[in-house]
């Protein structure tokens, strides 16, 4: 008898993803964009939801433009969309050209001697990353005259807001050092608002546009309250249920002591899935139609949830709070809540 492979055993954890939502998210995007059109970040793996899955229904959505960090996100998704569609924001390695070209995805140039390493090698197409206030990745923005002056063949020419999801004079400067650069690019297409700086408005648009956790449920302003939808919902098997007695003591360091007779529920999920020690004492679950709450620490594995009921009927607790919500409630980034939540998952995609 041939030894069990991983996914013979059924899973703990699972990931529940709406890809309706992830559709419309992307669409409110990119109507709000206006006369740009909306890219996709897909980097991180999909911001912790599968890369490929999101490709997927992204292109078939209509989306043409996907932005990843690495070269090996690149050639993950490259058999799923034409690779000149894609491009790799952390630029060019000198290692990494050779299969670089091969690939076909454009490097997202960063500095001149990044410059310098493509063109020498005859790496043909290529976006340009330029600083304009974040300190960053990029090359400086009073060289763009320079570089413009060397005849590359480039797509897209970017820079990257720093504070888009505040309102804040940085937003303008950066905006109006980006617009300088932009004239010496004339047929070059222009890229300069993340997901937050959709929302600051058509000046910011210019031609593409590059949301990331937007798409995914996150809300980083105002504007986008009512109109982004939650797409990943983490959920987690119920391993054991305990009936406690006043005084008993609960999780490491003894946190929370019971203060009557309750009953408790074992969930699997844990900060190693991105459930984060922060939620310890007042993360929120569902057991069915029925609340429960976090008591004791987040352990790496486990949760123990407060219950009002004695006996459940369900096998799964799935968690409560909306990606903003959890962000609220913990001072953790909707970023790290969200790319830290599938590494144990099985992704469950439902329309």
């Amino acid at each position: 008898m041939d030894k069990p492979k991983p996914e013979d055993f059924p899973p703990l954890l699972r990931l529940r993803l709406d890809s309706d939502a992830l559709i419309a998210n992307w669409r409110t995007l990119n109507d709000m964009s206006g006369r740009a059109s909306a890219g996709a970040a897909v980097k991180a793996d999909g911001y912790g939801l599968g890369a490929r899955e999101v490709v997927k229904r992204l292109a078939a959505a209509g989306c043409r433009a996907f932005f990843v960090a690495h070269w090996r996100e690149a050639a993950a998704i490259a058999d799923l969309i034409p690779p000149e569609q894609i491009s790799v924001l952390n630029g060019v390695l000198p290692e990494e050209v050779g299969p670089a070209i091969a690939l076909g995805a454009k490097p997202v140039i960063n500095s001149m001697e990044q410059l310098a390493t493509w063109r020498d090698a005859g790496g043909g197409r290529c976006d340009i990353m330029f600083e304009t206030g974040m300190n960053r990745l990029g090359i400086e923005d009073e060289r763009a005259g320079e570089v413009a002056a060397l005849s590359l063949d480039i797509d897209m020419v970017m820079s990257h807001l720093a504070s888009a999801d505040e309102d804040v004079p940085q937003n303008a400067a950066q905006l109006e050092r980006y617009r300088a650069v932009a004239t010496y690019f004339p047929n070059a297409r222009k890229s300069l608002a993340n997901s937050a700086g959709i929302a600051l408005g058509p000046d910011y648009h210019f031609d593409v546009t590059r949301p990331g956790l937007s798409i995914y449920g996150g809300i980083q302003r105002p504007e986008y309250e009512g109109r982004i939808r939650q797409v990943a919902f983490p959920e987690a098997r119920i391993l054991q249920i305990r009936h406690l007695k006043p005084g008993d003591k609960v999780g490491y360091n003894a946190t929370f002591t019971a203060d009557r007779e309750m009953t408790v529920a074992v969930a699997a999920i844990g900060y190693a899935d991105g459930y984060m020690r922060a939620f310890s004492n007042g993360g929120k679950f569902f057991i069915g139609n029925d609340s429960a709450e976090v008591v004791g620490r987040v352990s790496m594995d486990l949760v123990i949830l407060k219950l009002a009921f004695r006996q459940i009927g369900h096998q799964w607790a799935r968690v409560a709070q909306s990606l903003a919500m959890a962000a609220r409630s913990t001072n953790l980034s909707q970023y790290e809540l969200l790319t830290n939540s599938g590494r144990r998952s099985e992704r469950s995609w439902c329309v």
